[in-house]
C-alpha cells in the first residue's frame, strides 16, 4: 500500500509539470509574434508530434504500432487536443477575451467534481472548497478585478467557451478510465492535431511565419506547453490523484501572470496578490490528503 501510495504521489507530480509548463504558454504565445492562431497551433504540434516519434523510436519496434488504436481512443485524442483548441478560437472570436477565457477555466473545477464519477474515488469538501478557491482566483486575474458582463449576442462566443471547459475535463477524466492505453499514444494525437490545425490555416488564415527570435519561442511552444505537458498531463491522470491536479491546475493562470509580470510583459497589482492567496490557498486546502501520511489517508 504505500509503495502504491507512492508511485501515484510520483505520477501526480509528473503531471504537475503539465501546469507549469502551461504557465508560460503565454509569455511564448507573446514572444512568438503575430502568427495566426491555427498556425500557431498547426506548427506547435508539428514539434510535439515530433516528440512522439522520438518517443516510439526509443521504445523499439515500427512507430507505426503506435498509431494503431481504437476508434474510440483516437476520438477521444483528436476531440481533447484539437477540439479544445477549436472552441477555443471559435470563443475568443465571437465573445469578449475575459469573460470566454473565465469560461473555459471551469475545466479544473469540473475536473474535480465529476472525479467523483470515476471508479474508486471520493470527493470530500475540502477538494470541492479549494477547486471553487482557485477559480475565484483565476477569476481575478483573468478579469483584472474588473466586473464581467455577460450579453446575449456572444451566446455563441458563451457556448464555445463552455464546450472548451466540457471537453478538456471530459478528456482528462476518460484518459484515467482507459489508463491501459500507453502515454506514448499522445504523440499521434498531436499529430492528428497538427493536420486538423493546418488544415484550418489554410481555409480560414494567411500564412505569417515567425521572425527571428520568433523561431524560438515557437520550439519553445512546441516542445514545452503545446509538447511535452500533453504527455505528462495524461500520466499524471491515468496514474496519479486528478483531483489534486485539477485543483493545482489552478496554479497555471497564477504562474503564467507571474511570469510575465517578471519579464516586463504585465504590471502587478492589487487583484492578483489576492489572485495569489484565493489560488495558493485554494491549492493547499485541496490537497490536503495528498500531503498526509499514506497511513492517515
Amino acid at each position: 500500500m504505500v509503495t502504491s501510495n507512492l508511485q501515484q504521489t510520483r505520477s501526480t507530480l509528473i503531471g504537475f509539470t503539465a501546469v507549469l509548463m502551461w504557465a508560460t504558454l503565454a509569455l511564448l504565445t507573446e514572444l512568438s509574434g503575430p502568427v495566426p492562431p491555427f498556425q500557431l497551433t498547426a506548427m506547435s504540434f508539428t514539434v510535439a508530434f515530433g516528440l512522439g516519434v522520438l518517443t516510439w523510436i526509443r521504445d523499439g519496434g515500427n512507430p507505426v504500432q503506435y498509431l494503431r488504436l481504437p476508434l474510440l481512443v483516437w476520438g477521444l485524442g483528436i476531440a481533447g487536443l484539437f477540439g479544445y483548441h477549436l472552441c477555443y478560437f471559435i470563443a475568443l472570436q465571437n465573445a469578449p477575451v475575459v469573460e470566454a477565457s473565465l469560461i473555459a477555466y471551469l475545466w479544473p473545477l469540473l475536473i474535480v467534481f465529476f472525479s467523483a464519477l470515476l471508479p474508486g474515488e471520493t470527493l470530500r469538501w475540502f477538494h470541492g472548497a479549494g477547486a471553487i478557491a482557485g477559480f475565484l482566483g483565476a477569476g481575478l486575474l483573468v478579469t483584472k478585478g474588473q466586473s464581467l458582463s455577460f450579453e446575449a449576442q456572444y451566446a455563441k462566443g458563451y457556448l464555445a467557451a463552455i464546450a472548451c471547459a466540457l471537453i478538456w475535463s471530459s478528456y482528462s477524466l476518460l484518459s484515467r478510465r482507459l489508463g491501459a492505453i500507453p502515454t506514448n499514444a499522445v504523440g499521434g494525437f498531436c499529430g492528428a492535431t497538427a493536420i486538423l490545425a493546418w488544415i484550418c490555416h489554410n481555409w480560414f488564415e494567411v500564412t505569417i511565419w515567425p521572425q527571428g527570435n520568433a523561431w524560438i519561442a515557437l520550439l519553445g511552444l512546441g516542445f514545452g506547453p503545446v509538447g511535452l505537458a500533453f504527455f505528462t498531463w495524461d500520466y499524471g491522470v491515468k496514474h496519479g490523484n486528478i483531483r489534486v491536479l485539477g485543483a493545482l491546475s489552478y496554479l497555471a493562470p497564477l504562474l503564467s501572470t507571474l511570469l510575465l509580470i517578471a519579464c516586463g510583459q504585465a504590471v502587478a497589482t492589487w487583484s492578483v496578490a489576492i489572485a495569489c492567496l484565493l489560488v495558493v490557498g485554494g491549492a493547499l486546502i485541496a490537497t490536503l490528503d495528498f500531503w498526509r501520511s499514506p497511513s492517515h489517508r
